[in-house]
């Protein structure tokens, strides 16, 4: 069986790689997908082998939590975790500051000795308040035999500050009665903890508001329903409800399982009701339902009452389909994720040989009198790659392109649209709601004899924007659960040659499933429940912001007004957001191949008596980072 778990403790590629493998390397999972933007992971395993607490042990084991417990609230967890963040992150800077004005003698404590000694605690209580979890998620990680970017920072800290606490308290004893002069670094390690929790709040910022919302969709089935038994109407649980049964439901009540209606009634006709089927078919036009006729979950009866026969129940239910489905998209993952995952789990572990082959270069080749050089190389070498600069490439470039969006009413909630948006080359919107504003003021049981154009209006700016759509290559696609007559019109009015009428969510999703086996990159836009089945499968899901909270939850983009104009506006902002993301990537990786030979001391085999030490490492991993941030502010005057 197939379920998706949300996952709490990710911070980093690497850390969704290890969370992924580990679970893949347990008995009884068939496969594991797992998302750092959903922060959950998409399980297949088999019930009878392994269990969900199983698992969450496993997980637990090394650093992370699987939520089982469907009573928990996965937003509240996360919504403290970032409130702790967010404070530690403030309070490391106080003692960033702080380091900073007693090692750069801004402070005058009097002697060398004080400083260096003060510099220690202000760097001391750094690691425990506010840099704890490195060291915890580390050790973890290495008695699993696994490594994440957490690892990267204990050991440049932890080196940092053991070197600079001997060199307090025996650097004299040890190093200048040989004649060799010796430093603390303890302003490096608190630096480095400064900046790495800096880059994980901005990326929590990022991500925030891209949990799924699945319960909230879950909570829109009805808990109870009216089985009718001879003359007697008793009211069950739906968890009882079998194939076969009688039910009634009665006006405003939510339809429990689809079935097949047996008898209507309703004061406006003898024989039939009328049931708002908007959730299902995203139309606002109530459906008249008479005998043999097909009800579905979730749907509401608008006028009249109705007898039905059930013949789908539980997981078998239309509704069920489309959170099953909706769980399985959201879980599974961008391609552009895999590769950096890949990447993740070799960058730290090279990072850390190359660490350590820098020390043991420098202590076999200059023998002892070269080991506080030996030391400070491979501190310099974990330092200087302390990821910072890779850490913000992302959520910096990020930050400002949602910025720049919001201000053209454009929301983009998850990063992974990012990666697809730009290659989107056919995109399939709904009608009602979506290309087109209905009247709700008419009466829908004269509906069929109104003029198409009093039933609905035309979105602003609606031609213009699939005109532009299709200009720049793109395909697009209509699909509506109106008439042939109505879906022809509005698919005319709105220059859309290819459109589809009396389409179900089903529909919806094999004309995705289609175009993607083409080849193609598709785009989904919609505002109903209705959609929700097609939002998900599609390579980049929109919502309509004034649409169902279920739509926007599911959707990676949400246009908050009704000018469609957003739509080539968003692609465009894409590819400059994504086109800059890689190239402070580039540069991050152009850093790290410059700057780590000559923190391990490299020109010294060319006669050149310089390296970068680690107070220089730490300067310059600050500027990489400065220089990420910088260059992603360009993104507010791209057009």
């Amino acid at each position: 069986m197939k379920q998706t778990i949300p996952v709490i403790g990710m911070a980093c590629s690497a850390c969704s790689a290890n969370v992924e493998k580990k679970l893949s390397e347990l008995d009884g999972i068939n496969s594991a997908s797992v998302s750092l933007p959903g922060r959950s992971a998409l399980i297949d395993y088999d019930p009878e082998v392994i269990s969900l607490e199983k698992m969450k042990t496993e997980i637990n084991e090394i650093g992370y939590d699987l939520v089982i417990d469907k009573k928990t609230s996965v937003e509240e967890i996360e919504k403290r975790t970032y409130t702790l963040l967010k404070r530690r992150t403030l309070l490391s800077w106080l003692f960033a500051i702080a380091v900073m004005c007693v090692s750069m003698r801004w402070i005058d404590l009097g002697s060398r000795d004080i400083s260096n000694q003060v510099s220690l605690l202000i760097a001391l209580s750094n690691m425990l308040c506010c840099g704890r979890q490195f060291y915890v998620s580390s050790w973890k990680q290495l008695l699993h035999g696994t490594a994440n970017m957490d690892t990267l920072v204990a050991l440049s800290t932890g080196i940092a500050f053991l070197f600079s606490s001997f060199n307090t308290f025996w650097g004299d004893a040890a190093w200048a009665s040989r004649g060799i002069v010796w430093h603390t670094y303890f302003d490096a390690s608190v630096m480095i903890i400064t900046f790495v929790l800096t880059g994980r709040l901005l990326e929590e910022k990022a991500k925030d508001g891209t949990a799924s919302s699945i319960r909230q969709m879950m909570g829109m089935a009805p808990k109870t329903a009216h089985v009718v038994e001879g003359d007697r109407i008793e009211e069950v649980p739906i968890s009882t409800i079998g194939v076969g049964d009688v039910l009634e439901v009665r006006p405003g009540e939510k339809v429990p399982v689809d079935g097949e209606v047996i008898s209507a009634e309703s004061f406006m006709t003898a024989d039939a009701a009328y049931v708002d089927e908007s959730m299902i078919t995203g139309e606002p036009t109530p459906a008249e339902k008479k005998k043999g006729a097909k009800v579905l979950a979730g749907t509401i009866p608008s006028q009249g009452k109705f007898r039905m026969r059930a013949r789908q129940v539980g997981e078998d239910t239309a509704l069920a389909h489309i959170i099953r489905m909706v769980q399985e998209a959201q879980g599974s993952k961008a391609p552009v994720q895999r590769v950096v995952d890949r990447a993740a789990l070799i960058f730290v572990p090279v990072v850390a040989c190359i660490a350590l082959v820098t020390f043991l270069s420098w202590w076999v080749i200059g023998g002892n009198t070269c080991l506080p050089q030996a030391i400070m190389s491979a501190v310099a070498v974990l330092v200087i790659a302390c990821p910072c600069a890779m850490g913000l490439a992302t959520p910096t470039a990020l930050m400002v392109g949602i910025g720049k969006a919001a201000q053209k009413q454009i929301l983009i909630k998850d990063a992974t649209a990012l990666e697809s948006l730009r290659k989107v080359t056919a995109l399939i919107t709904d009608k009602t709601g979506t290309l087109t504003i209905p009247n709700r003021n008419i009466d829908f049981t004269k509906a069929d004899s109104l003029p198409l154009e009093v039933r609905e209006t035309l979105k602003p700016k609606a031609r213009e924007a699939m005109e532009s759509l299709q200009q720049s290559g793109i395909e697009v696609y209509m699909m509506s659960g109106d008439k042939e007559e109505a879906a022809r019109y509005w698919a005319d009015k709105a220059g859309i040659k290819h459109y589809h009428s009396e389409a179900l969510p089903q529909d919806k999703e094999n004309l995705v499933r289609r175009l993607q086996t083409e080849g193609k990159c598709v785009a989904m836009v919609g505002d109903g429940i209705n959609d929700t089945q097609a939002l998900a499968l599609a390579d980049v899901s929109i919502a309509i912001g004034k649409g169902t909270d279920v739509a926007m939850d599911v959707a990676q983009v949400t246009l908050m007004g009704n000018d469609l104009s957003a739509i080539p506006e968003a692609i465009r902002l894409s590819r400059n957001t994504v086109r800059m993301i890689w190239e402070n990537l580039f540069w991050a990786f152009v850093y790290n191949i410059i700057c780590i030979p000559l923190a391990a001391g490299l020109l010294y085999a060319f006669g050149i008596d310089w390296q970068i030490t680690p107070s220089w490492a730490s300067a310059l991993m600050a500027f990489s980072s400065v220089s990420v941030v910088l260059n992603s502010l360009r993104l507010r005057w791209m057009k």
